[in-house]
């Protein structure tokens, strides 16, 4: 093909390193005035008075809003008020807006505004809150409105429960001649995207309420500023334009709302809200924590019979998307294993910490943490090695997901060809240890990956075509260019079905939710999927256009036409056609008779066939497809400091047809280095009084430049056949495996199980501590 597969440059690659790209933030109009939040310094209180005389008396002030009563939010439940009002319930959350004519003066004026609290207990973690005991995050969860398939417990802290049921748990265990139980935790932490969320908003003279954001919904967002507000739906336009980075974090809806309730209170003049990275951090939605028990039993030679899991997810203060986040983790509880007899419980739980938003993976690296370092367990156990281990359980066509899916070879990649080509690259037969003097200890550690998208049912991506006078297209589709590079696999897809110059293919960035047909949202590595199947319906749109006008003008059955090369020809005799550009915009003939228009071609794509999970058992058919992968991570241990460097991280998934090499392997080293950076050092500190301690990127550390490994790349080919040209998302595949590999080769490493994260050395030294063991390897 000429251009599936090749590495294109990036159609907005020239605006970014040229510095001329515009992101929300960037629009700074001199008459735009500026929001600044008061956030509550607590973790859990009460509110018992507010104050705002001081503040409404500062130079520059036009509204201040504090104490005031709105419709509660929420994508799954409706129990998140826009800013607090008689409670706090986590340390950070919004409590007053300010709006001023400059940043400053609206700092200024909000730090004048009094608030008397209260202090609450605080439910630190998602154990906790499940005690009988434990204090209640929301007294009044029953009166909530909320989405028929979410199930929260009035009475507990429980948002969302979700089941799966597969199999007989009592034959299973019969079965089972050897078990292994383990139990995981970690906390929240962050996405930490380079551009911290932005959002401004103007409402017009008439009524029509304009929003500019960083986001990755912004259909969504059109959507509930509709629902929430009961504003005319057609009077919402969201544009969004490059975004710089989102992760899912910027796939919650929250900047927006304040924004449009800032607008409104100074009469719809246009308001901007900026987060700086302390507020982004600290007020914006996080990446869930989990504390978990998996337990596993197989026969001796290593056949899994068994799995019991309970999944319970730190939600945070309200449910928002973490109640899909603990379904998605329920839907593929097991991982990429074929085991018939399958118990799990995961639970959104409420807590006072900050609410979680999606987190690259959706859920997945956090629940494969947690079954792939109980596969290491098992192995031990048996005394199999871990690979071998993984080979014979790995899931294969004819086999069902926790679900109940029944599995072929186009809707789940090949598993044991990526473990196959792993074990090769790593050089596994060699052993997973070996000694390198200096007290130094070289150890790969390796985990299995799957994923499914579990979406909303009906979710959809529509795509526009038109035509310019020089035969060139415009390609508009309402996916966010998030630093994927998805508008540029979807213009290789066009230029591949029409067989025309890439360059020829002009890319709209930025999306307008009044003029570019919808995406559902730009998440769940749906994007290229979605949007690549309505691209090709918009391209056999146009194919039909251009051979009926051209059938008029050549005297020939358009079914013995084809376009390709910029030009409509004849299938048997290419020498009789006529370029494309000559009938773009229909054409003339020499009596001065017209025929045609320009044409604009479109194509609309809809997930089928999915189904809702059952309350009872889970099954049903959540996600059209699952991805697998096989990874590993090789870190030189020193055994008398207990640090490490992380050498190699590797990575082989099947993602069917590989669309663009390189932008590929960039999207899928970008995932590997956030879950080596989530695995080994990112998390959120919190006191005794449930405050975030490390706000600040100085003491909230990503990886930096200069600390990453050799990232190893590599893919195994199983087409999908109803996606287009048999690709499936990569976006987030990366990420999936990482922690569990680098949790799995660092426990080999100092000789201790290492259940939580990050893993840190002071958290292996008390580790060893603890179990008290010998600092020695071998």
């Amino acid at each position: 093909m000429e251009y599936i597969g090749k590495s294109v440059i990036r159609k907005e690659a020239w605006d970014k390193v040229s510095g001329t790209a515009k992101y929300t933030a960037d629009d700074s109009s001199p008459d735009t005035l500026h929001v600044k939040l008061l956030v509550s310094p607590y973790a859990h209180a009460r509110i018992k008075s507010i104050k705002k005389e001081k503040a409404l008396q500062a130079s520059g002030v036009r509204a201040i809003l504090a104490g005031d009563h709105f419709p509660f939010t929420g994508e799954e439940i409706r129990d998140r008020p826009p800013l607090a009002t008689e409670r706090v319930r986590y340390h950070g959350e919004a409590v007053a807006l300010v709006v001023a004519d400059t940043p400053h003066q609206a700092k200024k004026a909000a730090d004048l505004i009094e608030i008397e609290y209260e202090p609450l207990p605080v439910v630190h973690n998602p154990t906790e809150a499940l005690k009988k005991d434990a204090p209640l995050v929301h007294e009044h969860l029953g009166r909530y409105k909320k989405e028929e398939r979410v199930y929260p417990v009035p009475g507990t802290n429980i948002a969302n429960q979700t089941k799966i049921r597969k199999g007989n748990m009592e034959k299973g265990w019969k079965e089972s001649e050897v078990t292994v139980e383990e139990h995981f935790s970690f906390s929240p932490s962050d996405h930490a995207a380079m551009e911290t969320r932005c959002s401004t908003c103007e409402i017009s003279p008439n009524g029509d309420v304009i929003i500019t954001s960083s986001s990755q919904a912004p259909f969504m967002i059109k959507r509930l500023i509709h629902e929430y507000f009961d504003v005319d739906i057609g009077k919402v336009i969201v544009e969004t334009p490059l975004v710089g980075g989102g992760y899912g974090g910027k796939a919650s809806i929250q900047l927006e709302l304040l924004a449009y309730l800032a607008s409104r209170a100074v009469g719809g003049r246009k308001v901007k809200l900026l987060n700086s990275r302390e507020e982004d951090l600290l007020t914006s939605p996080v990446h869930i924590g989990l504390d978990a028990t998996v337990k596993l039993g197989s026969t001796k030679e290593g056949k899994i019979k068994a799995a019991e899991l309970q999944f319970l997810f730190d939600g945070g203060a309200y449910s928002d998307k973490a109640a899909d986040l603990s379904k998605a983790a329920a839907a593929d509880c097991t991982g990429p294993y074929d085991i018939d007899n399958v118990w799990c419980d995961s639970l959104c739980m409420y807590t006072n910490h900050p609410y979680a938003a999606p987190f690259r993976g959706f859920s997945h690296s956090e629940l494969l943490f947690a079954v792939e370092r109980t596969m290491d367990s098992l192995a031990e156990k048996l005394g199999m090695d871990r690979l071998l281990l993984r080979y014979k359980n790995a899931i294969k066509p004819g086999d069902t997901t926790p679900t109940q899916v029944p599995l072929n070879k186009s809707n789940v990649g090949n598993l044991p060809a990526c473990i196959r080509r792993l074990k090769e690259i790593i050089h596994w037969d060699e052993g997973a240890a070996k000694e390198i003097g200096n007290n130094k200890v070289l150890v790969k550690g390796v985990s299995c990956i799957w994923k499914t998208s579990t979406i909303e049912s009906d979710a959809g991506s529509g795509v526009i075509l038109t035509f310019n006078p020089d035969g060139s297209i415009n390609l508009i589709s309402g996916v966010i260019e998030i630093g994927t590079g998805t508008k540029t696999v979807l213009a290789q897809i066009l230029a591949e079905r029409l067989q025309m110059e890439i360059s020829q293919i002009h890319v709209q960035m930025k999306v307008n939710t009044q003029s570019t047909p919808e995406h559902w949202k730009t998440v769940a590595s749906r994007g290229t999927f979605l949007a690549g199947r309505a691209v090709l319906e918009a391209a056999d749109d146009v194919i039909r256009q251009l051979k009926n006008i051209a059938s008029c003008v050549l005297r020939a059955k358009a079914s013995d036409l084809m376009v390709a090369f910029g030009k409509v020809f004849l299938r048997d005799d290419p020498s009789i056609g006529i370029d494309v550009k000559d009938i773009a915009y229909g054409y003339t003939f020499s009596n001065g008779n017209a025929i045609g228009g320009q044409i604009i071609g479109r194509g609309h794509y809809n997930l089928r066939h999915l189904t809702y999970m059952n309350k009872e058992t889970g099954a049903g058919k959540p996600g059209p497809e699952w991805s697998v992968g096989a990874q590993a991570v090789e870190v030189e241990f020193d055994k008398r400091q207990l640090t490490y460097r992380i050498v190699r991280a590797v990575s082989v998934v099947d993602i069917g047809t590989v669309l663009n090499e390189q932008a590929a392997r960039g999207q899928v080293m970008g995932a590997m280095s956030m879950g080596l950076a989530f695995g080994g050092r990112e998390t959120f500190r919190f006191d005794e009084l449930g405050r975030v301690l490390n706000s600040q990127l100085r003491t909230y550390r990503p990886l930096r430049y200069g600390e990453h490994p050799e990232y190893v790349v590599d893919f195994v080919v199983t087409p999908q056949i109803d996606a287009a040209y048999g690709a499936r998302g990569a976006g987030e595949h990366g990420i999936l495996g990482m922690p569990a590999a680098l949790g799995n080769a660092l426990s080999i490493a100092a000789g201790v199980k290492l259940n939580e994260l990050p893993l840190i050395p002071e958290l292996i030294w008390r580790t060893k501590e603890k179990e008290g063991s010998s600092h020695a390897f071998l």
